[in-house]
């Protein structure tokens, strides 16, 4: 992780990513990339500390899984110790397996995120904070100390469904898209997403798009199949970072966990770091603007 994320940073890149997973089932495998995953606010602190200048991001945070006032104690930790680098990704949820470790109800989890949104935003605010909501409360509390970021860190929300993107659009600073995301209609939920913010009476260009791109570099495809977007030679894999940005992305992190070579426990570690830098090298925006 520290190779990675100092690395990254002396290349130019805008920002690192952590997901979360917390446990899985023994009866059902959700694939490789989730059996070994390291808490994702911790990991930020940790690559806060290794680095100075690129941004720290979540993609996603389950908001469900924890109340409120803890998370926001957590992120606020985090944005202070790295001086105001901190993007607040968050997600509904959707495997039950996590929902019933957790003690926590998969229902109305639409309902409860947007109102998560706005507690997490009152508890960052200046003191002394209180929420009064149908699923959160926070007496009059003061919460020490305030993020960096006034008003508060930028926050993303995830989510696949048009109810979703449109919630993402109304309430949040941007929306990330899911690994399983067609980047080839794109263009769609993105369209979905600013034109919520617009019938909120948001500047749909704020709102930023922040997709999780499934980088395989090398991989050939097969002679009868399409070319799956970011797959194939480091030439096809920048065309399509370019129709992205034509789309109206404002940010792709080029997410290796959905590579079996990188993201399985299983694999050999030291291949995995060789290919990690591999991409982080082939793709470096310092080096882009440089060519």
């Amino acid at each position: 992780m520290a190779a990675v994320a100092r690395r990254a940073e002396e290349l130019g890149y805008g920002s690192l990513w952590v997901f979360q997973r917390v446990v899985v089932p023994v009866e059902q495998d959700y694939g490789p990339q989730y059996r070994s995953v390291l808490d994702p606010v911790v990991a930020l602190g940790f690559a806060a500390a290794v680095t100075s200048r690129v941004r720290l991001g979540t993609a996603v945070v389950n908001a469900p899984f924890l109340p409120p006032a803890v998370l926001a104690k957590q992120f606020a930790t985090v944005d202070v110790l790295s001086e105001g680098r901190l993007d607040v990704g968050l997600g509904l949820g959707w495997a039950p397996h996590e929902f019933a470790a957790v003690g926590v109800s998969s229902e109305r989890r639409g309902a409860r995120t947007a109102e998560y949104v706005a507690c997490l935003r009152a508890l960052w605010a200046d003191d002394p904070v209180e929420f009064h909501g149908e699923f959160y409360d926070v007496p009059p509390s003061r919460m020490q100390p305030k993020p960096v970021q006034r008003p508060a860190p930028p926050i993303l929300l995830g989510g696949t469904a048009e109810m979703a993107l449109r919630r993402a659009g109304r309430l949040a600073d941007g929306w990330i898209s899911a690994s399983r995301h067609d980047l080839t209609r794109i263009s769609t939920a993105i369209e979905t997403v600013r034109g919520a913010a617009a019938d909120a009476g948001r500047d749909p260009a704020a709102v930023r798009v922040v997709v999780r791109g499934v980088v395989q570099l090398g991989v050939a495809r097969s002679p009868d199949a399409p070319r799956r977007p970011l797959t194939g030679t480091a030439e096809e894999i920048r065309d399509d970072l370019g129709r992205l940005h034509e789309a109206g992305v404002t940010e792709v992190f080029l997410d290796l966990n959905f590579v079996p070579r990188v993201g399985s426990p299983d694999a050999d570690p030291v291949a995995s770091a060789a290919h990690a830098h591999e991409v982080l090298e082939a793709f470096a925006p310092a080096r882009s603007r440089t060519a």
